[in-house]
């Protein structure tokens, strides 16, 4: 209950933080894929089904103030979200190099998948040009911010997960 009321808050704030403030904080006219970053990480937190949820309610927000089509961004964040939670089972609290490398093939990958469906389907074929003024400047600023917001997800998540244990053993000891 406690993980539905986080994600539930999470998306929202995530997006205005993606919209209104790192939008004044552009490198290269480049901002970084916080919807993809979340998706990933509660995608590797707590499975395929978070992550596939997580990753459509957030591309589905960015479909209604930002997209052109609605519903691409919440096909290819919910995609990214589900193989993401296949990776749950490698969750070491620890390691920092797998949820990394995650994040950036993910920010890779739905680069790529946006350039197919809204370019390359419409026969511009600059793909050199876009994934060297789009794509990578983005996966770069994603990871750069993904060192920051990693650890606070990780620890909130550390917390809440405490805490379902603590009330789970309170619940064991009463009966």
């Amino acid at each position: 209950m406690i993980q539905k009321i986080l994600i539930a808050i999470s998306i929202p704030f995530f997006f205005l933080l993606q919209a209104c403030v790192f939008t004044s904080m552009e490198l290269g006219n480049v901002i970084p894929n916080l919807m993809v970053l979340l998706a990933c990480v509660y995608g590797f937190f707590y499975g395929e089904k978070t992550g596939a949820v997580c990753g459509f309610f957030a591309g589905l927000l960015m479909d209604i103030f930002f997209g052109e089509m609605l519903g691409l961004n919440a096909l290819l964040i919910m995609l990214i979200g589900y193989v993401n939670g296949g990776f749950s089972g490698l969750f070491y609290a620890e390691d920092i190099r797998l949820p990394l490398i995650l994040i950036t093939l993910s920010d890779a990958s739905f680069g790529l998948m946006f350039y197919i469906s809204t370019f390359l389907m419409r026969g511009r074929l600059g793909f050199s040009f876009y994934a060297l003024n789009v794509i990578c400047p983005e996966i770069f600023y994603t990871l750069l911010v993904s060192l920051v917001i990693y650890p606070i997800l990780l620890g909130i998540d550390t917390l809440f997960r405490n805490y379902r244990i603590k009330k789970e053993r309170e619940t064991q000891q009463n009966v």
